[in-house]
């Protein structure tokens, strides 16, 4: 059953709690789909008056500041076996090459990258983590924590809501040559930042791996 039809069968307060527990334990370091739920729910919630796009922000909110403080404590208490747990279960996602890499922006931009971190979805499910392994201050990890967590889930629900409630109005109207037309838009749009993304990200690599070098 698609996640749409699957959140839809289930009472509200059951949606909410969902989406809070998956994005804790994608938080925690756990690599659960926790940016398809939100997105998901904040969707249905422009359909359906039962679901509050509030509630479902609230829960996000709460579940990703919880989960980075657990995955903190983890990381601080055995981020070296953890890793390595991650690193044996999902090779492509968490080798040792990709964790270093993270290990590098972590130490390089600290705070910041708990902040930022949680809009990239390798970051996302490490941060907690391996702030943790490296023993950053937590003062500074728990302010950038929460105020990455309320960027985040609070951002992405209202975009992701608000964009359903126009595009429901905009498509009543619509030919079904418009739909296709705006459905291949989108979708090149996408393309098109996504390659963008990743070469920013390229560039960025390659510069920390000359500050390594030259250090």
């Amino acid at each position: 059953m698609p996640i749409e039809q699957w959140l839809e069968a289930i009472p509200p307060l059951l949606v909410y709690a969902i989406v809070g527990v998956v994005i804790g334990f994608e938080s925690l370091g756990i690599p659960l789909p926790g940016e398809i739920v939100l997105v998901t729910a904040s969707l249905l919630a422009s359909q359906h008056d039962t679901l509050s796009p509030l509630w479902i922000g609230v829960w996000a909110t709460a579940g990703a500041i919880i989960g980075d403080n657990f995955g903190y404590l983890i990381g601080r208490r055995g981020g070296p076996r953890l890793f390595a747990w991650m690193g044996r279960k999902f090779p492509k996602h968490f080798g040792e090459t990709q964790i270093e890499h993270a290990r590098r922006v972590f130490q390089k931009r600290g705070a910041w990258a708990v902040f930022f971190g949680r809009f990239v979805a390798l970051l996302r499910i490490l941060a907690g983590p391996l702030a943790g392994s490296l023993h950053m201050n937590y003062g500074k990890f728990l302010v950038a924590n929460a105020l990455g967590g309320v960027a985040w889930a609070g951002g992405t629900t209202a975009a992701v809501y608000y964009l359903g409630v126009v595009a429901e109005k905009w498509l009543k109207g619509f030919s079904y040559a418009g739909l296709a037309l705006a459905v291949v838009a989108g979708v090149v749009g996408v393309f098109v930042v996504k390659r963008r993304l990743a070469r920013a990200a390229e560039r960025l690599e390659g510069q920390d791996e000359e500050e390594v070098t030259a250090a």
